[in-house]
């Protein structure tokens, strides 16, 4: 299963995404489950670094399937609005194929 946490501040802005393990819906290399909620959140997470001016700090370790982004202050609107759509790609994962497989934590600090 993969477990994805969102940090918020008190205002709900973005402070962090932390994304650990993988969703085991098939094996490796033909996990349709695994491979989309891959692409949503590693292309977010390039995308914050490449078009925004946000200053980030990033983590990643294949083999446990760790993805991790911090920001350094609040995500700018930028920022923001490529997360929620990070976000609402993995709600639909979720609503489409269940908790068994993808867990979203929103969690506010």
């Amino acid at each position: 299963m993969t477990k994805i946490t969102i940090f918020r501040n008190h205002d709900k802005k973005y402070l962090a995404v932390s994304c650990f393990g993988h969703a085991e819906y098939a094996d490796a290399g033909e996990d349709i489950v695994c491979a989309a909620i891959s692409i949503l959140v590693i292309n977010t997470f390039n995308a914050i670094e490449v078009f925004t001016s946000d200053e980030i700090s990033e983590d990643a370790e294949e083999e446990t399937g760790l993805l991790n982004l911090k920001f350094m202050q609040p995500a700018g609107h930028d920022s923001e609005l490529l997360l929620d759509t990070m976000v609402l790609g993995l709600q639909k994962i979720q609503e489409n194929y269940g908790d068994k497989y993808l867990i979203l934590d929103f969690r506010e600090v």
